[in-house]
């Protein structure tokens, strides 16, 4: 029983061997390229690649490489999608797929045949390939054929219907017999006599304009040898003498080994439609000149009105520029005329002993020196320049605090009603900046009504789309507003649109500068947001301070009190003084110096910068903020800080480098004090300063 088992198995695999073997053979020699791929899914079950597991010589002589155990994405990795996603479609559906597609890698069509075989785990098909681009090739090049046969036969049809065929003619390629008919003759102006029936090409092309044969023969030549339709334009003499246009239309008709054989055809006369081509093209050709020439009379008219426009804008530069010096020079003046009399008389008076004099004096310059560092306030504000300490600000409060000071300003014959925004919004701004603009401009509208008269002052939260921005030439955002409306006589367009200039004053000489609205565009402008006028003659005048919304930290807000400077407790206080002007050296070390405090001086960023990396002890850093150097004043107190993370700083300045502080907080233990200022200012912002924290070591 074993043995006849044993038998029986060895029986079964021999014929399995041999099924094998046959079916191996059979695949080694079979002329159709056949394969099993493997098709690589990614961890969405997604096909990204596949292995040839076994091809045959045919498969190979197809794709022109070895491709037995590699992956499609080594020898075409840029094989379509297209692939990729009908082989693992068909792995993973057990559906079979029958097409015909071009592939880019090999630049050849293939016909394929794909089914799944084996276990579907292990997705693997069995496709036959079949290379069809000669026969996809033939296609196309017939299609193509067909497409011009097409557009000939309409244009004949046409010429049929318009009566403009004059003749036709039918030449056997084979026999080189070239028939026509009489049309034809006469158009060629030939002889009858020699037969319609006996032409030879050569008698045709020479009643052809010489200019036109060499590109009639090469065209006869050319459709000869492809075959298929054809179609030119040409010249030819008639009978009178007159050359005339005419298209030949024809087909040359091929065996099926690509010999031609017949080549009929038609002549249409196209002389009419090439003159109203060539009316059409000069029509086209003058018109295109006569743009031209308006394009470059329109280019050449507008430089001129640019020029015009540059010229007109700098001559209103130099306007505005003599406009502004002439009033620069005109207060200054009265101020340093007022100074250096002073000055000159408190000399005289100390000189003669009447020191009983020298007080007024002292007095009228010092009034002066204020009157001019207002000035230069106002102007460093219409620049955008003035040196601002932004804080959270509470605008309602602001205004309520101001109430009475307003008040009192204006006089009784003013009524002063207020209108303030429920939940109005924060604002980041220099609170005393902006009080200082808001009773500007009440006193605006106080002079506007000299027979008394209301002003409103009224807050809301604005938010601007992109229209309404544009509508205020403001960036679109959240914006609270800060109005001021009197009901005096109003402002014409003429006014409002030089109102913010600088030293534009409707006011009588003597009673404005013309710097009150600059200031306050200025501020705004440099706050980040704008100013607004809207009035009518006749009926009063609004004036609207927009200010960018504050979504930050408010728990410290601007109007709140600050505290009073603490007394001198310790004059033994080192400070580092760093200013590149003596005067101004000379100024902060007496005056400190009289208090008791200890003044090491340097007069550039470098000599500061040498000191605080010393060992000597400093409790406070005062420096401007323009040093020469190679360092800002800001740039100093951070290196500062690197070195002495608690030391204390006091910014001095007559001009804002925004840059270096005006577009970054401060942070704590840094102030900033305006150039010019008074004694006590600097005493108290010392002193503030001194108190905030530890000494620096």
């Amino acid at each position: 029983m074993r043995l006849a088992l044993e038998h029986s198995t060895r029986t079964a695999e021999t014929a399995l061997r041999q099924s094998e073997e046959r079916f191996s053979t059979i695949l080694e020699t079979i002329e159709a390229a056949f394969a099993i791929v493997q098709v690589k899914f990614d961890a969405n079950d997604h096909p990204v690649d596949y292995r040839f597991v076994q091809a045959n010589p045919a498969f190979e002589r197809q794709a022109g490489v070895n491709l037995r155990g590699k992956w499609v994405t080594e020898f075409a990795p840029d094989l379509e999608q297209f692939w990729f996603d009908t082989y693992g479609h068909v792995a993973k559906t057990g559906e079979s797929a029958n097409f015909e597609s071009y592939a880019k890698a090999f630049e050849r069509w293939f016909d394929v045949r794909a089914i799944r075989v084996g276990d579907p785990a292990d997705r693997q098909i069995a496709i036959f390939f079949s290379d069809v681009t000669e026969r996809r090739r033939a296609q196309e090049r017939l299609a193509a054929s067909e497409a011009i046969a097409r557009q000939n036969v309409e244009r004949v049809q046409l010429a049929l219907a318009a009566g403009a065929i004059i003749g036709t003619w039918h030449w056997d390629l084979p026999t080189d017999r070239f028939t026509v008919d009489e049309a034809f003759a006469r158009v060629f102006d030939l002889d009858p006599a020699l037969g319609l029936d006996s032409l030879s090409l050569a008698q045709v092309v020479v009643t052809v304009h010489p200019d036109d044969r060499d590109a009639l023969t090469a065209a006869i030549n050319e459709v000869i040898t492809r075959g298929g339709a054809y179609s030119h334009q040409y010249r030819v003499r008639r009978a009178d003498g007159r050359y005339c246009w005419i298209e030949a239309n024809g087909r040359v008709d091929c065996a099926e080994d690509g010999t031609p054989l017949r080549f009929p055809g038609v002549l249409i006369d196209v002389e009419e439609r090439r003159n109203m081509e060539a009316q059409r093209d000069q029509a086209t050709a003058a018109l295109r000149a006569l743009n031209d020439n308006l394009e470059q009379r329109v280019a050449e008219r507008t430089a001129e009105l640019m020029q015009t426009e540059e010229k007109l804008r700098q001559a209103q530069k130099m306007e505005a520029v003599g406009q502004l010096t002439g009033g620069l020079a005109h207060d200054f003046n009265n101020l340093l005329a007022g100074i250096s009399g002073a000055l000159e008389l408190m000399g005289k008076r100390i000189a003669q002993g009447r020191f009983q004099d020298v007080d007024k004096y002292i007095v009228t310059a010092h009034g002066a020196t204020k009157r001019a560092a207002a000035l230069t306030h106002r102007l460093l504000a219409f620049s955008r320049r003035q040196t601002l300490d932004p804080r959270p600000t509470d605008v309602n409060a602001l205004m309520a605090g101001m109430l009475e000071l307003i008040q009192r300003t204006v006089g009784p014959s003013i009524v002063l009603q207020t209108q303030a925004a429920p939940d109005l919004w924060l604002t980041l701004v220099d609170a005393s900046q902006l009080e200082n603009a808001l009773l500007n401009l009440c006193i605006n509208a106080r002079d506007a009504m000299p027979a008394g008269g209301r002003i409103l002052i009224e807050t809301a939260n604005h938010w601007l789309d992109s229209q309404a921005a544009r509508a205020h030439d403001m960036p679109p955002g959240q914006y609270l507003s800060l109005c001021v409306t009197d009901t005096g006589c109003g402002m014409p367009p003429e006014v409002i649109a030089k109102a913010f200039d600088p030293f534009f004053t409707t006011k009588p000489i003597g009673q404005g500068t013309g710097l009150g609205l600059s200031m306050i565009y200025g501020f705004a402008k440099q706050s980040g947001g704008q100013a607004r006028i809207d009035s009518l003659v006749g009926h009063g005048t609004t004036m609207c301070l927009y200010l960018p919304r504050y979504l930050g930290d408010a728990t410290q807000l601007a109007h709140a009190p600050h505290p009073a400077p603490a007394a001198f407790s310790n004059a033994a206080e080192t400070i580092l003084v760093v200013d590149d002007e003596p005067t101004v050296r000379l100024l902060l070390t007496e005056v400190l110096g009289d208090l008791g405090y200890t003044l090491i001086e340097a007069a550039d960023s470098s000599a500061g910068l040498k000191v605080l990396r010393s060992d000597v002890h400093i409790d406070l850093l005062i420096t401007d903020v323009g040093l020469p150097g190679g360092m800002n004043g800001r740039q100093l107190a951070d290196a500062g800080r690197e070195i002495r993370p608690q030391l204390n700083t006091l910014f001095i300045t007559g001009y804002a480098e925004n840059a270096a502080i005006g577009n970054r907080d401060l942070g704590p233990g840094m102030q900033v004090l305006t150039k010019p200022f008074a004694v006590d200012s600097l005493v108290t912002r010392v002193r503030e300063l001194m108190n905030h924290c530890p000494p620096s070591p």
